[in-house]
């Protein structure tokens, strides 16, 4: 009997040391350590950290890091108590009078909606252009600047969340496969004036549309809106892959600089190097 009740001991003792070093493996999953980038601009440093949720963004921003390709671009969209905008290739050597936001590589990052990051203030977004799902640009990204919201503003953000969402199951529904298809026609010819009837009917149908998962914010996150401020209406639209930890003042300061009537800076103001940070320092 001793010697059944010795081995029964080592059995438990043996699965509770099992048990410790499969949860402990799951704990060092949960807290796996994100990178981060230092970012040098006319204003100061800016610090980022990248979301381990979205590794197809993190591992495409490390990548333009790596290679200088954002070193020298200018933001070149900055509107105050919204967002400061970067990345367009074409900004590097741009003249005063350029127009810039079309400038980016000949490829795009998939869309990576998560529940749990949205358009807090200092978030990192990738901008895009009207991609039918939703994919990033491969350069150009966005620092959320807007301070607090109150509740009813939120609520109007939610709307246009909604109003987004329902436009991008329009486009996908074949009951309006000819209206969506006249629009991406027009949008190849260059005729904007269709461009606009069409995509103005669009939105038409979308105030009524009902056929997919409305979204609602949730409270924690208004509770952020409310308290630390952010953005909203582009959560679940725009993939949000970071977030500033240190140097949210430098934000602010660009935010706060003068602009032209394409919210381009007067002065430019420019990057002069991104780099990752190693994880051992």
């Amino acid at each position: 009997m001793k010697a059944a009740f010795k081995i029964t001991l080592l059995v438990i003792s043996l699965l509770s040391i099992v048990a410790c070093k499969k949860e402990q493996k799951t704990e060092s999953v949960e807290v796996e350590e994100r990178q981060t980038i230092e970012m040098v601009t006319d204003y100061g440093t800016v610090v980022i950290e990248l979301y381990n949720e979205t590794p197809k963004h993190r591992d495409n921003f490390i990548k333009l890091a790596n290679d200088g390709v954002l070193d020298s671009l200018l933001f070149h969209r900055v509107i105050n108590s919204f967002m400061i905008q970067a990345g367009d290739t074409n900004s590097k050597n741009a003249k005063a009078t350029d127009t810039l936001g079309s400038g980016d590589l000949d490829y795009n990052v998939d869309a990576e909606f998560h529940p749990e990051l949205f358009h807090k203030r200092g978030a990192l977004g990738a901008a895009r252009g009207d991609h039918p799902e939703r994919a990033s640009s491969s350069t150009q990204f966005y620092i959320v600047q807007r301070k607090s919201r109150i509740d009813s503003l939120i609520d109007v953000d939610q709307e246009r969340i909604n109003g987004w969402l329902a436009e991008y199951h329009i486009k996908k529904d074949s009951t309006y496969k000819g209206i969506v298809d006249a629009r991406k026609n027009a949008i190849e010819q260059e005729d904007w004036e269709h461009y606009t009837l069409y995509n103005d009917s669009i939105k038409a149908i979308a105030k009524t549309y009902t056929n997919y998962d409305k979204y609602t914010i949730p409270e924690a996150h208004r509770e952020v809106y409310r308290s630390f401020g952010g953005t909203p209406h582009l959560d679940q639209n725009y993939t949000v892959f970071g977030e500033v930890i240190k140097g949210i003042e430098v934000i602010d300061s660009i935010a706060a600089v003068k602009t032209n009537s394409l919210d381009r800076p007067e002065s430019d103001v420019r990057i002069h190097s991104v780099k990752v940070i190693a994880t051992d320092q």
